[in-house]
């Protein structure tokens, strides 16, 4: 069998909490993103850009709509006979099964798919990031370190840095210490949650991990710190690009704003490096004569009759007269009734809004956005106040 250099293992079964009704019937990387994206469309793109052509996806919580999403990889290229991209749901064995407990656990349960491709080294990567990587830098760095560990980092600010795995390193690179969400961080070198293992020694501190009764099968909590105490040859790879953890309903809209503007913090149309996704034919956007569209994105099937000010505006998505959209997040196939007011909202796929509704008042802000889940119907002259999540089933 022909060897790979390198697989990928992309961890998308996370139940996403702190999305609220984003994720109540979907995996968090199908959230939609950016008007034609799914945030899993980041990591799958890296992948196809780094020349890494085997990526399994390992699913568990609602996972029918991402299944359904990713199919058989044709989008990213990697519809491939040997190869490409394969779903990894929790399966029942012989010997017994059960669910993910961990990410570690999880990449422990699939042993079998990296057997299968018999790679030199492994990529382990996170569904819930917005970013653009290319990671064949980061293995050849790897590599060169003969390490087995590879940890991509970025410096955050430091009042945010108890939320990561913190770090520091020598000057060549190598980890000297490591702590997972500590209360009082040492440094601001964050762990990205993307790391390059050699093969074997992935397999073997995965085994090894699963017969500890005390461990949670975690890589930041447990594989990591557990390979540093060893002497295990551990690296950091200094990213200084674009990344976003969009975990949070208020972080997945300050990527979704951060892409607006002349000069945009994260630039979507570098045709050198594209994002690929699975996305239906639909017709041209337009722009009705009482429709303003300003300092705005929106991508195809929209029709826009009322006023769209600093916002994103996801496929299909129907405006109505008189109706003002601003600051705000509005997600694919959405219909916005006739007087709508939407400030610092935002409103998942399919969502309907009565006419003289509004979400967000006065009092909005960045900090406290108004979401609505998807399938949603809100009745005419409904008010949401700022903060509040409302959810399929309240009709309101």
């Amino acid at each position: 069998m022909k060897k790979k250099k390198c697989i990928a293992m992309l961890l998308a079964g996370g139940q996403g909490t702190r999305l609220f009704a984003l994720t109540n019937s979907v995996a968090k990387p199908a959230v939609s993103f950016g008007a034609k994206y799914r945030i899993i469309d980041f990591p799958l793109s890296n992948c196809t850009n780094s020349g890494i052509d085997t990526v399994g996806v390992l699913t568990q919580y609602q996972p029918l709509i991402l299944n359904e999403y990713v199919g058989n990889g044709e989008p990213w290229d990697l519809d491939r006979s040997f190869g490409g991209v394969h779903i990894l749901p929790p399966y029942q064995a012989k010997a017994g099964g059960e669910w993910y407990k961990g990410t570690a656990n999880a990449i422990y349960q699939n042993l079998h798919f990296l057997d299968e491709y018999d790679s030199e080294h492994v990529l382990i990567l996170s569904g819930d990031h917005i970013y653009k990587m290319d990671y064949s830098k980061m293995l050849g760095e790897h590599v060169a370190h003969n390490a087995d560990c590879t940890i991509a980092v970025i410096d955050v600010p430091q009042q945010e840095a108890s939320r990561f795995g913190i770090m520091n390193f020598s000057d060549d690179m190598r980890i000297t210490s490591f702590q997972e969400k500590p209360k009082k961080p040492q440094s601001n070198h964050a762990s990205m949650g993307i790391y390059i293992f050699k093969k074997d020694v992935l397999v073997r501190e995965l085994n090894a991990d699963a017969a500890d009764k005390t461990s949670v099968n975690d890589f930041g909590k447990n594989i990591i710190p557990n390979m540093l105490n060893s002497g295990c040859k551990m690296f950091a790879y200094a990213f200084e690009g674009y990344w976003k953890d969009v975990g949070t309903v208020r972080s997945l809209w300050e990527a979704n704003m951060d892409l607006l503007g002349d000069h945009p913090a994260f630039d979507l149309g570098d045709p050198s490096f594209k994002i690929y996704s699975r996305n239906e034919p639909l017709p041209p956007s337009y722009i009705g004569a009482t429709g303003k569209f300003i300092n705005s994105i929106m991508t195809t099937g929209c029709e826009i009759y009322g006023k769209v000010i600093n916002s994103v505006i996801g496929e299909g998505v129907t405006v109505k007269e008189g109706s003002v959209i601003e600051n705000s997040v509005v997600m694919d196939g959405a219909v916005i009734g006739k007087n709508v007011h939407i400030n610092y909202g935002m409103v998942d796929d399919n969502v309907v809004i009565g006419d003289g509704a509004i979400i967000g008042d006065s009092t909005s802000d960045k900090n406290s956005i108004a979401l609505i889940g998807r399938d949603t119907i809100i009745k005419n002259g409904t008010k949401i106040k700022h903060g509040e999540i409302v959810d399929k089933g309240s009709m309101l």
